[in-house]
């Protein structure tokens, strides 16, 4: 991979505001994709977020209502995209793809769609890394925790999980936001049951992966120390490629 390449990239068209422009990009260091970006949208990346807030963002005239209210919480690189219908970057064209505790917000069924789509995305050769809770570690702790018959065990561990939860929504905009927000994980993964997904999508070489050993200087771009680890622990790292 030549890192001083840029590939000019023309997206189908879609309706984007001017400010945040994505008919066509030049990438530098070739082309890669972050989806469920939240904050941290690099310019030498795409960068797309599912977020009902980002979208209500791009509305011009509610935009500027909340830039003068609430603010703006979204960087102007990051827009609309929903892995599950799809993104608009053409088959086999990124160098890299990239997603951070995503995939656990998703319905379990609409997951191997993810990555049939992210699959379709890379080049041959092209890198997949993402990160999600670890499931193993976390009933690890549950189960030595109950062992010692610690009433708190279940609590901590649906807690940790970000799973459930613990009261109803006590005012109407409470509601709301559970209603359209993502923050709840629907589904939980360790490494065995998540390999399966990458191999059964077509992906090769899947292994656990660490923040920084990718060999490929674009990624310290997205990756964060503190989306790899939680209460001293690593969390699910997982590298995979498309081989052909």
């Amino acid at each position: 991979m030549h890192l001083e390449r840029s590939l000019e990239l023309e997206l189908p068209t879609t309706p984007k505001p001017a400010s945040v422009p994505i008919a066509a990009r030049t990438v530098k260091r070739g082309l890669y994709v972050q989806y469920g970006c939240g904050l941290c949208a690099p310019d030498a990346w795409l960068n797309f977020d599912a977020s009902p807030r980002l979208r209500i963002e791009r509305i011009h005239g509610l935009r500027m209502l909340l830039r003068a209210t609430a603010g703006i919480l979204f960087p102007p690189t990051a827009r609309p995209g929903d892995i599950v219908r799809g993104l608009p970057v053409p088959d086999g064209t990124a160098d890299g793809v990239y997603c951070s505790h995503v995939l656990e917000h998703l319905p379990r069924d609409d997951v191997p769609i993810a990555l049939r789509n992210t699959f379709r995305m890379l080049q041959p050769g092209g890198a997949f890394r993402l990160v999600v809770p670890d499931l193993q570690w976390r009933v690890r702790h549950y189960l030595d925790d109950a062992a010692r018959a610690d009433p708190s065990a279940a609590d901590r561990f649906l807690e940790s999980s970000a799973l459930g939860a613990r009261s109803r929504p006590r005012m109407p905009a409470a509601a709301i936001r559970r209603l359209i927000g993502q923050s709840a994980h629907l589904w939980m993964y360790d490494f065995a049951a998540l390999a399966r997904l990458l191999a059964e999508a077509g992906f090769g070489c899947i292994r656990r992966c660490t923040i920084g050993d990718s060999g490929d200087p674009a990624f310290a771009l997205v990756e964060q120390t503190d989306r790899f680890s939680e209460a001293g622990e690593s969390e699910l790292a997982i590298e995979a490629r498309r081989l052909a």
